[in-house]
């Protein structure tokens, strides 16, 4: 069975950082390209990042190009996003996502796979 597992949420000021972590277990983690989505309280789920399986190519909403950073480790069937400079309004649930394609990374109904998220709360 296909398995995401989120981690590295918590409570940050404004201006600092965190790094989230998705551990893929159950399928082959080098097919599948693995991004990030968030949803905050009352709002649409967005889609915040995703790195392709192929080559690596990485993809990044408006809201948080400059700011995160996502990263593979085949090694240990892990992707990283590493969010600097947040803002209060970064404060969501953030979900790891798979297999986000390059036209239709940032579309929900094309994911296959969600984790159970983990939630980001950025205070000002």
């Amino acid at each position: 069975e296909a398995q995401l597992v989120e981690s590295g949420g918590g409570l940050v000021q404004a201006g600092g950082s965190l790094r989230l972590s998705c551990a893929a277990s159950g399928f082959s983690f080098d097919d599948y390209g693995i991004g990030w989505f968030r949803q905050a309280p009352g709002k649409e789920r967005e889609g915040v990042s995703c790195i392709s399986s192929s080559d690596n190519t990485t993809y990044y909403s408006d809201s948080v190009k400059g700011r995160f950073t996502i990263s593979s480790d085949n090694a240990k069937n892990t992707v990283y996003m590493e969010m600097n400079s947040l803002k209060p309004e970064d404060t969501a649930v953030y979900y790891c996502v798979a297999d986000c394609r390059e036209s239709t990374w940032y579309l929900p109904k094309y994911l296959e796979v969600w984790g159970q998220g983990t939630l980001v709360t950025v205070s000002s």
